[in-house]
């Protein structure tokens, strides 16, 4: 990565359709704001953390859910010295594609309000969510016959239930500590209109804040800047295309990005994940 430019980090893997594994931190050293390419839930166990996502900021409690989508900026502030303990679950968007049955889909628990991101499993409400997650997680690092197949079972069984939970509103959405809707405002439209055309001085009017202040505001709020924000946004589009429409041209996918042109497409591409477009598809497209 580098260090000289405004940026914010990918972090994490995921080759597979999903990762369940438990965490145990004491001494964490600060953990910077950065995205995935996958979803992440995280059940929360144990300590005190603050935990933001695009400009929101939760203070967690023991059995809170925190679902954090696919390319949204987010980053955990746990008190240093005090054990942080978290579930967490990995699950690529594709993975839910498999197990769609008409309007029944599993992703559903990823579709709500972005005030929604974190929520709290009510005692006497969730207990069997919560006993179908430790014995995922336990079944995780077994053994025995097509043990594989049973933890993909126990997952797909877990979702249904995580989903069940949410439309019988047995989840109980909490109110973010921190929260500037001025900044809401801005990242909102940001991502509703990330192909068009989009000024700082025009998202700074739009919110009524001098172009300084926003630039300021939105650093502190996020963790990077407004043009690196919608860069990085972007090329996250672009790379759902690389993969969804393999026969499209890498001009067509820069523009349909945001893009003006392939040229500057190619060069945030390449600064960002230190391959070239043409690279990178080539690398995870399925064989």
């Amino acid at each position: 990565m580098d260090t000289n430019k405004e940026t914010y980090e990918k972090r994490g893997y995921l080759k597979e359709g999903f990762r369940v594994f438990r965490l145990s931190d004491a001494a964490l050293s600060p953990i910077p704001f950065h995205y995935h390419d996958f979803h992440k839930i995280l059940v929360f166990l144990s300590g005190n953390v603050d935990y933001t996502i695009e400009g929101r900021t939760w203070t967690l409690s023991p059995r809170d859910l925190v679902f954090v989508r696919a390319g949204e900026i987010h980053r955990p502030e746990p008190e240093a010295g005090v054990p942080y303990e978290r579930i967490v679950i990995y699950v690529s968007p594709a993975f839910f594609e498999q197990y769609k049955r008409g309007a029944e889909d599993l992703s559903l628990c990823f579709e709500g309000p972005v005030s929604d991101a974190v929520v709290h499993l009510a005692p006497g409400k969730t207990h069997d969510l919560l006993f179908h997650l430790e014995k995922l997680e336990q079944t995780t690092h077994a053994d025995g016959f097509a043990n594989p197949l049973y933890v993909e079972m126990l997952f797909v069984e877990f979702l249904i239930l995580l989903n069940r939970a949410m439309l019988k509103s047995e989840l109980d959405p909490l109110t973010p500590v921190l929260h500037d809707e001025k900044i809401q405002e801005v990242l909102r439209t940001i991502n509703t209109h990330l192909t068009e055309q989009l000024s700082i001085d025009d998202l700074a009017a739009k919110v009524f804040l001098s172009r300084s202040h926003l630039m300021h505001t939105f650093k502190e709020a996020t963790g990077c800047s407004l043009r690196q924000y919608i860069t990085s946004k972007r090329l996250l589009k672009a790379r759902i295309m690389l993969l969804n429409s393999p026969d499209e041209t890498l001009e067509s996918i820069a523009w349909a990005s945001g893009f003006k042109g392939y040229l500057p497409f190619f060069r945030a591409f390449k600064s960002e994940f230190n391959q070239t477009p043409q690279e990178w598809k080539e690398e995870n497209l399925p064989k």
